[in-house]
């Protein structure tokens, strides 16, 4: 199955790059005010879906623009087709192709393609997290003032009015070495595993944001929870470290309160 899925993400992967040489206004929308999607998004998962049910008809399907297909299945591929559809637009390169496979509701399979850079993650449960061939391993760094970390704002693009990221930015940035905002939740993920940052958190997520990405960190050894500790994610938020800082940016999210959205 990896092997299929990681030519399936490459395939994917180079269609959009294509796509993204010639883009124009018009094949960008919005979903909402700040919400926008492009048409290799939908032709990209429509790509993806085809494929997948063809090869595993037995499987649900989830992904970010067609929705669920018999999601309730015990195995369901998750698809995000560009994750990080802003910087696709822009013509930045941290933008992603995503395919996770959950086993009732876990995260047990996962491919990540970066066409920009050429990187393809992936990682299967029990089996270790890889770049391109070479394995991962979370960083060794243990204090904050030490740490890049990296989290986004879909929050406020979403206008969240209150309890929105920006209190535990401001929080929790003046204690780190430095931070990023790569505008990808799956790349987040990844940096995470190949241990150039040492975490990262995000507010308002997606289950297909972060299907493939949680499986590629985990294996590369990171921890993974909700902002509150929990295994609530992404509803609750969702906390990634190297596990070594954890418990200390737990402590920052002493006052969240996840609310329903």
């Amino acid at each position: 199955m990896m092997e299929f899925l990681k030519k399936l993400a490459k395939q994917a992967g180079l269609m959009a790059l294509a796509d993204q040489a010639t883009l124009s206004g018009s094949n960008v929308h919005n979903k909402s005010l700040l919400d926008l999607v492009t048409d290799t998004d939908r032709k990209v998962e429509a790509f993806i879906t085809e494929a997948l049910a063809k090869k595993f008809p037995e499987y649900g399907i989830y992904g970010e623009e067609y929705g669920k297909s018999h999601a309730d299945r015990e195995y369901c591929f998750v698809i995000d087709p560009i994750d990080g559809t802003a910087s696709f637009i822009h013509g930045l390169p941290n933008w992603a192709i995503s395919i996770g496979l959950m086993r009732n509701g876990r995260s047990v399979a996962g491919v990540i393609y970066q066409p920009v850079t050429d990187d393809l993650y992936y990682a299967a449960e029990g089996q270790g997290s890889f770049v391109n061939g070479i394995r991962m391993q979370v960083s060794g760094r243990s204090e904050l003032c030490e740490s890049i970390l990296s989290t986004g704002f879909y929050c406020l693009r979403a206008q969240w009015k209150e309890e929105n990221n920006l209190k535990f930015f401001s929080r929790i940035a003046p204690q780190l070495g430095d931070i990023r905002k790569y505008g990808s939740a799956a790349l987040d993920l990844c940096m995470t595993a190949r241990g150039v940052i040492e975490g990262n958190w995000e507010l308002k997520l997606e289950t297909y944001d972060m299907a493939a990405g949680v499986i590629i960190a985990r294996e590369a050894g990171a921890v993974v929870t909700d902002l509150l500790g929990g295994e609530a994610f992404p509803e609750k938020g969702i906390l990634v470290t190297n596990g070594r800082i954890h418990k200390k940016l737990l402590s920052c999210f002493y006052d969240f309160k996840a609310l329903n959205r």
